[in-house]
């Protein structure tokens, strides 16, 4: 009797851990990272564990600085927890360059699934194309560029054009978004094209080409603001003018400058002529003999 007690206590622990793992939630499965234009996007598949709530999913992530720094702390995603969908966009969470491990999880009710890990690096994504403009200002090319991510170099070719083979390439540090190629030749027609790269040599496809012409070093910039200027101020010179001399115009010389012309005849009304015909009834009246009353003398 007394050895069969413990076989049936290690039978009981044995079902009841069984029993745990039946209605244990199960950890979401296939993650995976969507990155778009630089945005990352977090997704896994649907719990299949049947739940009579909702099924609620948290996001954590942890970065080098948290693993060496704060002892391997992990941090809540502030718009991913306990939401129902299934997927979280960690765009402004992924910050930085380095290595980051994410782990998500499902609830249901107050029952937890276990974590699901993944790692990730941005430099291994491929960054979107450049925004590039391009401006001539006397013999100086100035190529403006708008990028993403801001921590990448830009790669600029820049060759004259139907001269693609001779290219030049100029290199733009992270922080720079200007580039200024001077002394160049009047009259020519050069081309540009740019490209980003992360440290990772990851890097985007290159920009459309965008062509100008040199004016040379005589149509300086400042011309064309100053020409637009110049015509603004006489403009408004000579509307303060007009506008002054309407206020404060005397009759006797506005009636010079604004002559009304007199009607005609056709338009100026019959007045003349119904007074005449006033005058011609009182003459009629007056040579009319007035009949006496019966009584009268």
């Amino acid at each position: 009797m007394t050895p069969t007690r413990p076989r049936k206590l290690l039978m009981m622990v044995i079902l009841l851990e069984l029993s745990n793992d039946v209605w244990m939630l199960l950890a979401p499965g296939t993650v995976s990272m969507e990155t778009v234009d630089m945005r990352h996007v977090l997704r896994w598949t649907q719990l299949m564990t049947p739940c009579n709530t909702t099924v609620l999913y948290s996001v954590q992530y942890q970065g080098e600085f948290e693993l060496l720094i704060k002892n391997g702390s992990w941090i809540n995603a502030p718009e991913c927890q306990q939401i129902p969908l299934t997927n979280c966009d960690l765009t402004f969470d992924l910050g930085s360059d380095s290595d980051y491990s994410l782990r998500v999880r499902g609830q249901c009710g107050s029952t937890l699934s276990a974590w699901t890990r993944f790692s990730f690096n941005r430099n291994n994504m491929t960054p979107p194309v450049p925004e590039i403009k391009v401006t001539a200002a006397g013999d100086v090319l100035l190529v403006a560029v708008r990028k993403f991510p801001l921590t990448a170099a830009t790669r600029v070719m820049m060759w004259r054009r139907d001269e693609e083979q001779q290219a030049k390439t100029h290199l733009m540090p992270a922080d720079q978004d200007v580039l200024q190629v001077a002394a160049l030749q009047e009259g020519v027609v050069y081309c540009v094209k740019a490209q980003v790269f992360l440290k990772s040599d990851t890097q985007s496809g290159f920009t459309d080409s965008h062509c100008v012409s040199i004016t040379g070093p005589g149509a300086a910039a400042w011309k064309q603001p100053a020409a637009v200027t110049v015509t603004v101020v006489v403009t408004l010179a000579l509307l303060t003018g007009l506008f002054w001399s309407i206020v404060h115009c005397r009759p006797d010389s506005c009636q010079k400058y604004f002559h009304k012309e007199p009607l005609p005849l056709s338009l100026r009304g019959n007045f003349d002529l119904r007074i005449g015909v006033h005058q011609q009834r009182e003459e009629l009246c007056e040579g009319t003999p007035h009949l006496l009353r019966g009584g009268e003398t």
